[in-house]
C-alpha cells in the first residue's frame, strides 16, 4: 500500500512555515550570542574589579562628608566646594547619588568604559579567540554589533552600580526625605527618586560615545592592553582641550563637552536644551565611530 501523498493545502503550510522557521532560529542565535557576550564579559575578573572600585567611590565620598561634618560644619572645602551637590548631602542622602554621579563621570565611568570597550575585538584577537567567533554563522558584522550592545550593557550596568551604591550610603548615613532643587523649589522624595534615575540614565548615554570610539580603536590593533591604553588617553587628552579656553570654538564637538548637562534634571522646570546636545553629540559619535569600526571590521584579516 502507497504511502499517501501530502495535499496542496499542506504543502503550502509547510513552505509558509519554513520562512517563519528560519527567522525564529536567526532571532534564537542572536539572542544566545548577545547572552553569551554579556555572561562572558560580566564573569571577568577585570569587570567585577571595575565594577567594584566603582561601587566604592560613594563609600568614600559618603564617608568623607560625614566624617567632615562631624562637628556640624558644611561639607566641601569653604563650606560649599567639592563636586557638585555635595553641599546638599548632609541635608539629604539622595543627593550623594547626584554627586557620587557627578564625580565619577569625568574619569572613572569613562575608564571603565574604555577597558571594556578597548578590549572587546582586540582582546579576542590577542587570546586567539576571534577567529573561532567568526568561524560560527555569527558574521562580522553582527559580531560587532553584538560587541557593541555588551559594551552599552555595561555603561548602564556601571553608572547604576555608582547609583545604588550611592543610594545605600546615602540611606544609611544621611537624612532622607522631600529635596530642594538647583531651582530652590521643592519636591517630594519620590519625585527625587524619579529624577536620580533620570540622570543615571543620562549619564549612561553620555558613555555612548565613548563606546564607539573604543571599540573602533579595538578594531586597529590585536592588543588588547595597547587599545584600552589608547582609548583611556584618548579620553583624558579630549577632557584636556575641553578646559582650554583658545579652542572653545571646537569643544562644543568634544565628546565630554555636555556631560555636566545631567545636573539640568534637577532643575525646575528641567533645562533640556543641553540635555538635547549632549544626546545628539554622543549619536553622532556612535555613529561616525560605529562606521568605522564596522568598516575596518569587515575588511580586516584576521589572523588570530
Amino acid at each position: 500500500m502507497s504511502r499517501a501523498e501530502p495535499s496542496a493545502p499542506q504543502e503550502r503550510g509547510e513552505l509558509r512555515d519554513r520562512p517563519q522557521t528560519a527567522r525564529t532560529r536567526r532571532t534564537t542565535f542572536r539572542a544566545t550570542l548577545l547572552r553569551n557576550e554579556l555572561l562572558t564579559t560580566f564573569r571577568r575578573w577585570r569587570t567585577l574589579a571595575l565594577l567594584a572600585v566603582l561601587a566604592a567611590v560613594p563609600v568614600l565620598v559618603g564617608s568623607a562628608v560625614k566624617i567632615e561634618t562631624g562637628d556640624g560644619s558644611a561639607a566641601g572645602p569653604g563650606g560649599g566646594g567639592g563636586p557638585a551637590f555635595i553641599s546638599q548631602i548632609t541635608n539629604n542622602g539622595l543627593f550623594l547619588v547626584f554627586t557620587a554621579l557627578a564625580a565619577t563621570l569625568p574619569f572613572f565611568l569613562p575608564m571603565a568604559v574604555g577597558v571594556v570597550a578597548g578590549d572587546a575585538i582586540a582582546g579576542e584577537a590577542n587570546s586567539g579567540t576571534l577567529r573561532y567567533l567568526l568561524v560560527a554563522p555569527a558574521g562580522r558584522s553582527r559580531l560587532l554589533l553584538t560587541k557593541y550592545a555588551t559594551v552599552v550593557v555595561f555603561c548602564l550596568a556601571a553608572t547604576l552600580v555608582v547609583a545604588v551604591s550611592a543610594l545605600t550610603v546615602g540611606a544609611l548615613l544621611f537624612p532622607l526625605g522631600d529635596l530642594t532643587t538647583i531651582s530652590g523649589t521643592q519636591i517630594s522624595f519620590a519625585e527625587g527618586l524619579g529624577r536620580a534615575l533620570l540622570i543615571a540614565l543620562a549619564v549612561a548615554a553620555s558613555l555612548i560615545g565613548v563606546a564607539a570610539l573604543g571599540l573602533f580603536v579595538s578594531t586597529l590593533t590585536s592588543s588588547g592592553i595597547a587599545a584600552m591604553a589608547t582609548t583611556i588617553g584618548l579620553l583624558i587628552t579630549v577632557q584636556i582641550l575641553d578646559q582650554i579656553p583658545q579652542l572653545h570654538a571646537l569643544q562644543p564637538y568634544f565628546f565630554s563637552h555636555y556631560w555636566p548637562s545631567f545636573a539640568d534634571l534637577m532643575r525646575e522646570p528641567v533645562y533640556w536644551d543641553e540635555l538635547a546636545k549632549n544626546l545628539g553629540l554622543q549619536a553622532l559619535y556612535a555613529a561616525v565611530f560605529g562606521s568605522a569600526a564596522w568598516a575596518r571590521f569587515t575588511a580586516k584579516d584576521i589572523t588570530a
